[in-house]
């Protein structure tokens, strides 16, 4: 089901999390449970994976994630603002201390010139800090929906275990 360098990432990550006593959400858009699902995939993974929420539509992100109808109006369901909240709002459902968020447009359709297919917002709240919140913008290109979402979880999975890198 995913490639040998998902799971290689998502088995790091699972571990990592372990050893650091860190609970895990999800919040995906665009991949719609392919995340929870890699890390999942990963034996033992229920000692750290609380829950993954797929919100799909505008609705769900408000509904599950208390994503603000203000932010979906301004800056649209694929931004930096709406990939953050959605991170916050799965972290503080789930009572987690990482959450990884991802929001995008995996295509064929759906893109426009301001927003094209292959945009992605992947964003991570808590870590080994549990108060911090990075966002990162991903153009990942009209590379066919398929890789649009593998490129997704990948770097999701690989945001994950930069929040929970040491504190120097």
């Amino acid at each position: 089901m995913f490639d040998q360098k998902i799971l290689s990432v998502s088995d790091e990550l699972v571990k990592r999390a372990i050893g650091f006593g860190v609970w895990i959400s999800t919040a995906e858009s665009c991949t719609g449970g392919l995340i929870a699902g890699a890390l999942t995939s990963v034996s033992g993974a229920s000692a750290c994976v609380g829950a993954g929420f797929v919100t799909y539509s505008n609705e769900a992100k408000i509904d599950a994630l208390n994503v603000s109808p203000q932010s979906l109006d301004l800056y649209g369901a694929v931004s930096a603002e709406v990939a953050g909240e959605m991170a916050r709002g799965a972290q503080t459902k789930a009572k987690a201390q990482l959450a990884i968020a991802v929001t995008g447009i995996a295509g064929p359709g759906g893109g426009s010139a301001e927003k094209p297919v292959g945009l992605v917002y992947i964003a991570s709240a808590g870590g080994t800090d549990v108060h911090s919140l990075t966002v990162k913008e991903f153009k990942f290109g009209d590379i066919g929906r398929s890789e649009v979402r593998r490129e997704t979880v990948l770097c999701a999975l690989e945001l994950g275990l930069l929040a929970l890198k040491p504190q120097s």
